[in-house]
């Protein structure tokens, strides 16, 4: 195990405001690190220094000699006018290999990462494979050091679970921001999280999520009980001071000086103690009494001459909630915006209560006006005061709830970040009461601490919810049913999500196997054609002959089921990420293939001769 890079005392400041200070962390070459921390804690911004994008305030990185280190943004960008085999070769000069090696490469990861056409423009993508095409890319860099800002923005189930297993596989170390925390849990050894709560602005912890929140509780229980400690000695030492004891003497005047150090270091505590201000969230009910507030019976949609889902039927009652999970594409929007009355279906019925309030929040967020105000977005109408479950407040009172400054209030949504815009959009959503809530993809942007209060809230919701999400955590946590769709007209129901995926894994094994299957039945040769073997007709076939052509066929199936595992350690990211191993693999990869052919042709060999021998 060795040290890849060091931040010593690194400090940054966003205008007048400090993200960090004094940061002193190191990373090697065994750990899996997830980076979490509130909003507004630098986690990208400490990304982008180590990626020297960014400059320090103060402090600086040492990193080991020939570190190389890759880094993916959130946002994937990629250069106008590439294909997506394209963009994966022009990711690495080709001063450092020859031209056929990088395709070759390119080919692999692409094959590797689910993509069907490599001469595709890269600009036609949707959002989740720009997103496997942008891991992709920095997966051609062969990075000791793989630094990858929310990575998880943008896939879907399917695409989380892809990258989930080339992180378990992979040969590189890696520092992630993710506020996903079944992903964090399954993918690293390290969780960090980067907070002013703590005294060196960050805490450290090894093993997954789980291990890290044991170690959060009791850290903070720790330092709640010293800040508890201290205030006990600050009033004993303040009980002293109003005594008015003269500091004539040195000791006097040491202790004097040592009750203001303790008053300064409680002060500190206090400080940090303070800093786990978390979102207010909770969501007004009409509080209607109908048993069935939506029922969708027999209802079929298509898009484009795809049938996305057939004859589903769906109640929505106060109290359910439902969970919708699928590929992207698979109509979980399309589904929504039908439950919400923005589309008719083509076949089927939906009926709603009487007098149905629906409330969505969409994940486009186009109900934002972003030249707007916070003020005016968080107030709906500009005002001072908002009326919250039929009482009044102040602007800067409401703003604070969701963790808004009073100097923001005059920002225009524009400039704020992606966790503040969706704060923003659940605000709005709370001043409007539902029967019906809508939710797509709201935890997008939300940090770990906003998105436990938003399910809290959406647990105790007495009304009926649609979630729409990736966030397997959410999704367990506060669904009662859950629909999946397969983007191929079918929908069905689970009960969690992980129930969903033995489901899922079964099917690929199954589809995997009837893959096999005509393979194994071509493995039996031909009858041979008249006249074919006539040279061989005259050489009977030994004992040991007879014997080696009984067992023939199961040879055959064992030599392609190691050419089969040999094939797929080659999207193993440990092989992909070192040259040497891949080329160790190709080559035996090579001898299986020809040790297949050689088998079938021994096979047809002994056929033709014991038919020969038959006649």
């Amino acid at each position: 195990m060795s040290v890849l890079l060091t931040c010593r005392a690194l400090s940054k400041s966003f205008g007048p405001r400090p993200l960090f200070r004094d940061i002193s962390i190191s990373f090697d070459d065994a750990e899996r690190t997830g980076l979490i921390g509130p909003n507004g804690s630098g986690k990208s911004t400490l990304l982008k220094i180590l990626a020297g994008i960014e400059p320090p305030d103060d402090g600086g990185i040492v990193s080991r000699r020939q570190l190389k280190l890759a880094y993916l943004p959130q946002e994937d960008v990629f250069p106008p006018g590439l294909s997506v085999r394209e963009v994966m070769a022009s990711a690495v000069p080709h001063a450092h290999a020859e031209e056929h090696e990088l395709l070759t490469r390119a080919d692999i990861l692409l094959g590797k990462a689910g993509f069907e056409r490599t001469d595709a423009p890269a600009e036609s993508l949707s959002g989740g494979w720009r997103k496997r095409l942008a891991i992709s890319r920095e997966l051609m860099k062969e990075p000791d050091l793989l630094l990858l800002d929310e990575p998880t923005n943008h896939l879907d189930l399917e695409g989380v679970l892809w990258l989930e297993k080339l992180l378990s596989g992979a040969a590189f170390s890696f520092l992630l921001v993710s506020h996903d925390r079944y992903f964090l849990e399954n993918v690293t050894n390290r969780v960090v999280e980067l907070n002013a709560t703590y005294a060196d602005g960050y805490l450290s912890s090894a093993g997954g999520y789980a291990d890290f929140l044991a170690r959060r509780e009791e850290y903070l229980s720790a330092q709640a009980r010293n800040e508890q400690a201290l205030a006990s000695r600050v009033r004993r030492e303040i009980e002293w001071l109003s005594r008015k004891a003269k500091a004539r003497t040195t000791k006097a005047k040491g202790r004097i000086d040592e009750a203001g150090r303790m008053m300064e270091e409680l002060s500190d505590l206090k400080t940090r103690n303070n800093q786990g201000a978390s979102v207010q969230i909770d969501f007004s009910a009409t509080e209607r009494k109908t048993r069935k507030l939506l029922t969708a019976k027999g209802v079929s949609k298509s898009i484009g001459g795809r049938k996305l889902f057939a004859n589903l039927d769906l109640v929505l009652s106060p109290g359910s909630k439902l969970g919708l999970i699928g590929p992207n594409g698979s109509g979980k929007t399309t589904l929504i915006r039908l439950l919400s009355g923005e589309l008719e279906p083509d076949a089927g019925t939906i009926v709603r209560a009487d007098g149905l309030r629906t409330v969505l929040f969409d994940q486009a967020r186009l109900q934002l006006d972003k030249a707007a105000t916070l003020r005016k977005a968080l107030s709906l109408n500009g005002s001072d005061t908002v009326v919250y479950r039929d009482n009044g407040m102040h602007i800067v009172s409401w703003a604070k709830r969701f963790l808004f400054r009073t100097e923001q209030l005059d920002m225009p949504v524009s400039a704020l970040s992606g966790g503040e815009q969706a704060r923003i959009l659940i605000a709005r959503l709370m001043l409007q009461p539902a029967d019906l809530l809508i939710l797509d993809e709201p935890t997008n942007d939300l940090d770990i601490p906003s998105l436990e209060v938003l399910e809290e809230s959406l647990a105790d919701f007495p009304g009926a919810l649609v979630l729409v999400t990736h966030d397997r955590f959410m999704l367990d946590r506060v669904s009662t049913d859950i629909l999946a769709l397969d983007g191929h007209g079918g929908a069905r129901p689970y009960a969690d999500t992980a129930q969903w995926q033995r489901a899922r894994d079964d099917s690929q094994r199954q589809t995997a196997a009837a893959a096999r299957a005509p393979a194994a039945q071509a493995a039996k040769p031909a009858k041979p054609a008249p006249g074919a073997g006539a040279a061989a007709a005259g050489k009977r076939l030994t004992y040991m002959e007879l014997r080696e052509l009984e067992g023939m066929e199961s040879a055959v199936l064992g030599a392609e089921e190691e050419l089969q595992s040999l094939q797929s350690h080659m999207n193993d990211p440990a092989v992909l990420a070192d040259r040497h191993k891949l080329t160790e693999l190709c080559e035996k990869v090579d001898a299986a293939q020809q040790k297949v052919h050689v088998l079938y042709e021994r096979w047809q060999e002994l056929e033709v001769r014991r038919e020969a021998n038959e006649q």
